[in-house]
């Protein structure tokens, strides 16, 4: 599969501007439709196939845009090339668009090797930041260790975890993350070599959760939200796309479908089971609790 993805910078009103030629220059999405481009707000996100129906999307947006009194600002758009040895450019008023590997989108990642390995580095790095602007609170004596955690939930961990529900995690990446929530906890509770404690006791003194069981019940949650949308809904039907093309040789990547399918066996339900769960709010939220049940006095 080969895919060019530009995002612009527009107003809101060119979302609503489409193709209305009847041209199939998107990517095949379900048997009968197909996707062109992906839109919130003022973020404009497009998809094709191959070069020429890219050079022609765009230029069909810039020419819309102008009548709208908008205009593409070349130096604010991206192209990402996906599994492609096509090297010509794509352009915007005669400029060529400047080619990137990644690009963030609504606050996460693409990356052109897939996965989410690059977002889930840019996350980490987003909380350490977070962390480190509140390194006088962490260190003052006279603030309580329980407010001190609330801090950490609400400024670091949201900033951490933020699009985790969609992530396809890899042991290496929720090694990643666990690691550096660990090193915040110990830095909260002033445990420092050479004193040891292991991560259960760690955890349990913090009144934390394993990163690995907080995703997988925000996944869950997003699951029965996206569950209960119209099945005409973009949203919906990605859980069950299956990209075009054939994958390259060797063992499968981890993907967030597969994470999905090893949590619902380990449960014991079906795509159909849940499918039927998620319509009813209340057994949702007691199936999504019950995946991993508090214990003590939780924060």
């Amino acid at each position: 599969m080969s895919a060019f993805t530009v995002p612009f910078h527009l107003g809101s009103r060119l979302a609503n501007e489409r193709d209305t030629s009847g041209s199939r220059n998107g990517i095949q999405w379900t048997i009968w439709t197909q996707l062109d481009d992906l839109d919130f707000a003022d973020d404009i996100a497009l998809v094709s196939h191959n070069h020429s129906q890219m050079q022609d999307k765009t230029s069909t947006v810039n020419q819309r845009s102008g009548s709208i009194g908008l205009r593409i600002h070349p130096g604010k758009s991206k192209m990402l090339k996906i599994k492609t040895e096509d090297t010509q450019a794509i352009t915007v008023g005669g400029k060529p668009l400047e080619v990137v590997e990644n690009f963030t989108y609504l606050g996460s990642v693409i990356d052109h090797l897939g996965g989410t390995v690059a977002d889930v580095r840019s996350r980490v790095a987003k909380a350490r930041a977070a962390f480190k602007t509140l390194d006088k609170i962490w260190r003052d004596r006279t603030i309580s260790t329980k407010t001190k955690i609330r801090l950490f939930n609400s400024n670091v961990k949201s900033a951490l975890l933020y699009g985790c529900e969609t992530w396809s995690l890899n042991q290496s990446s929720l090694k990643k993350v666990q690691t550096f929530v660990n090193g915040c906890l110990r830095r909260i509770l002033c445990i420092f070599w050479p004193e040891r404690i292991r991560n259960e006791e760690l955890w349990n003194r913090a009144r934390q959760r394993p990163i690995r069981e907080e995703i997988t019940q925000r996944r869950w949650r997003w699951l029965g939200h996206t569950l209960r949308k119209p099945r005409n809904s973009i949203t919906r039907q990605s859980l069950q796309w299956n990209p075009q093309g054939k994958r390259s040789r060797g063992r499968p990547r981890t993907t967030w479908r597969r994470n999905l399918e090893e949590e619902m066996k380990a449960s014991g339900h079906s795509w159909r089971d849940i499918t039927r769960m998620a319509q009813d709010r209340r057994e949702w939220g007691t199936v999504a609790r019950g995946l991993y049940p508090l214990q003590g006095d939780w924060l």
